[in-house]
Formats: C-alpha cells, structure tokens, sequence
C-alpha cells in the first residue's frame, strides 16, 4: 500500500525567532540537492499544549497539515497528524522511560507501526552528561545526531532523519518506506528537533 503523499527525501532547516520556531521543508532535486519548498512549519513556543502547523508557503495563508499533543504538559503525549481538512493521518509519541538514555519514539500510520531510536548510543550518553556538568553545559554544541525508525513487525526502515553538520538546525529525511506519508514523515521530522529536549 503507498500513502496517498509519499516523498521519498526531503530536507528539513529551522530558522530561529524570538517567539517561534520556524522550519522550511524543501524537496530533493535529481542531483541530491534541495529543491522546491514543500510545507513551511511554524510552532509557537510556551503554548500548554504543543501544536506545530505546516502551511503552503511562508506566507502561512494557507494551513495544509498539522501536528497536536493529546494532553497538556506531558512528555509522554501522543501527537496525532491531521490533513487540512482534520482527518487524522497517523500519532507519534516519545517513549519517556526508554528516552533517558537513549531517545525512542513511536510511530504509526495505516498498515504500519514504527519505533525510532538514536543512531549513536554513546553519543546520546554523552549529550545527556553534557547537560549537567557545570558551566560546560551552557556551552552550545552542534550535536550530529540521527534517528533510525524501523518497522516493529518486520525490522525493515521506514524514515530516517539525519541532522547535518551545520550551525542551524538542518535535517536529511529518507522516507524508504511507501506507506509513510510524506505529512507523517515531516511531522515527525520537525518533531525530532522541536520536541526533542522535553
């Protein structure tokens, strides 16, 4: 079965403003390069319940998908991904208990069910240690990380997000699998970087 929008690679960029975080997401070329913008995602920080909407353009007069917690305040949430019009498209959730050491997500959809985890376990270590050790902490390092989601029935790939060497925010999604759609597929991928430090 192929999702109704399947996107086999696209690139995801955040722009930091003082209120939101933005994010571009721009097809991939022939030549493995960034192409046309697909969807431009906005989230508001400091909102109860998290919600990112991605819109047509960076205009943002037209909203096309979006992505919206379940509960409030809750670092086990479940997000559900909706098309324009509401219908539900498929949930994430970050598992809590197995993310202390090494970020795990859920992901589901029609006909699939996924779990993605850090590439790097020693890394994942190494950037929780980082956090506490006093005055290194606060100092700002580019972590490379990557997430590789595999299907829990067949321990195929079905998305892979790998963050790239940059001073911004800026991601490589393969989609290998045709049943992810590709609004799934990016709300997860700007999940992975906006939700990723709660």
């Amino acid at each position: 079965m192929t999702a109704p929008m399947h996107v086999p690679r696209f690139f995801v960029r955040q722009r930091i403003t003082m209120m939101v975080n933005r994010y571009e997401i721009r097809g991939a070329d022939p030549d493995g390069t960034e192409g046309p913008l697909l969807a431009f995602a906005q989230q508001k920080r400091m909102k109860l319940r998290e919600e990112v909407t991605f819109y047509a353009d960076e205009s943002r007069s037209r909203p096309v998908f979006s992505f919206k917690a379940r509960q409030r305040l809750d670092v086990r949430a479940e997000h559900d991904v909706f098309d324009e019009h509401g219908t539900a498209l498929g949930t994430f959730r970050k598992d809590f208990g197995a993310s202390l050491l090494r970020s795990t997500w859920h992901l589901t959809g029609p006909g699939y069910a996924a779990v993605g985890r850090e590439r790097r376990p020693v890394l994942a270590v190494v950037r929780r240690v980082w956090d506490f050790i006093p005055f290194i902490g606060d100092l700002w390092v580019p972590f490379v990380f990557h997430f590789d989601f595999v299907d829990t029935a067949t321990g195929q790939p079905v998305l892979v997000s790998e963050r790239q060497k940059s001073v911004r925010d800026r991601y490589t999604v393969d989609v290998p699998d045709p049943r992810v759609d590709f609004r799934v597929a990016a709300a997860m991928a700007v999940a992975l970087d906006a939700l990723q430090s709660r």
